[in-house]
């Protein structure tokens, strides 16, 4: 099969993305001079940023790749989740399943950039759960999802900002998998292990190392291991392991792929784990096989660290590295 068949396939799926979103505000400027009141630089503001992220990056992944993604979240009903909702519709990606709520903000993270250099950033957001009265309207806006559209997948995006409770993580994958829908996951350290169920858990290293009992390596015995106790409490499908510089490992239980980087020019690593749910994801839909979705899941990923900010992945890219891989490979 050639690269383009092989992305052909990630094409034309509907997939629901659950999680936390949020804005990347970028407020860009020259510097050129230092503050008379204090020790820092002025920066001559000249352009302001809205971009989506969190979860809202991963949908972008998705429609990037040819297929139809649906968002459900929860934001403020405020200035900022009016502007989100706003950016939403000007992209044409459905609103659905986005809850305004009163009881909390929507989160923003500003970066001031001088001289095409970070020098801050601002976080605007409330962390706290949703209420009760809150999950129930939020799930309810889930399951009109999944009723109203053939959906293929769905992903759980993790930011640990209240949205993805305990109890709409397990009522998320319980309604999946009552469908026949695979769920994906993206995890954080709160919820961790709260999501029992799913078909592929998506951590990275250091989110392992933070939450299992033992020292794990980057070595395949040693991700073994960890694969085989996520499983033994979780009783997921597929575990995937993202390891930076090192690569990505894939096992499904009774195979598994430890599968080395490329060398890149690494800009920003912003965002890159939205590219990589957002492919395996798609990947698995489409009922790839398991060296298939890491090369793919590990190209996208790699892909979008070489620009600096939240990009998500750019199509003729993938093509262009998939082919030369497929190349290297023998097909």
């Amino acid at each position: 099969m050639t690269a383009q068949q092989i992305l052909e396939k990630l094409e034309n799926q509907r997939v629901v993305i659950v999680g936390d979103v949020m804005l990347d505000r970028y407020l860009t400027g020259m510097v050129s001079r230092i503050s008379p009141e204090a020790p820092v630089p002025v920066v001559l503001h000249q352009h302001t940023d809205d971009r989506l992220g969190g979860a809202a990056n991963v949908a972008l992944n998705v429609r990037a790749l040819g297929s139809t993604p649906f968002l459900c979240s929860v934001v403020g009903n405020d200035t900022d989740g009016r502007i989100f909702q706003d950016i939403l519709h000007a992209l044409d990606i459905n609103a659905a399943g986005i809850l305004s709520s009163g009881t909390r903000r929507t989160t923003v993270k500003t970066r001031v950039l001088g001289n095409n250099q970070q020098m801050l950033r601002i976080d605007r957001e409330d962390t706290h759960d949703l209420t009760t009265e809150e999950e129930e309207a939020f799930l309810q806006r889930f399951r009109n999802l999944l009723d109203e559209h053939d959906i293929r997948a769905v992903i759980l995006q993790d930011y640990n900002k209240g949205v993805l409770t305990p109890q709409v993580i397990k009522r998320v994958i319980h309604e999946a998998k009552q469908r026949d829908i695979i769920t994906t996951v993206d995890p954080k350290k709160v919820n961790f292990f709260a999501y029992e169920g799913v078909t592929l858990f998506k951590p990275n290293l250091k989110e392992i190392r933070d939450s299992v009992p033992f020292a794990v390596m980057p070595q395949t015995e040693s991700l073994v291991q960890a694969a085989d106790f996520l499983r033994s409490g979780l009783h997921n499908e597929l575990t995937m392991i993202t390891l930076s510089e090192k690569g990505l490992f894939l096992d499904d239980g009774s195979s598994r792929i430890l599968y080395p980087t490329i060398a890149r020019n690494v800009a920003d690593v912003s965002g890159a784990g939205d590219t990589v749910i957002s492919v395996a994801s798609l990947a698995l839909a489409a009922g790839m096989d398991l060296r298939t979705i890491a090369i793919l899941s590990n190209l996208a990923g790699g892909q979008v660290c070489e620009f600096p900010g939240v990009v998500s992945v750019d199509r003729s890219i993938l093509q262009g590295e998939l082919e030369d891989t497929l190349a290297s490979e023998g097909g």
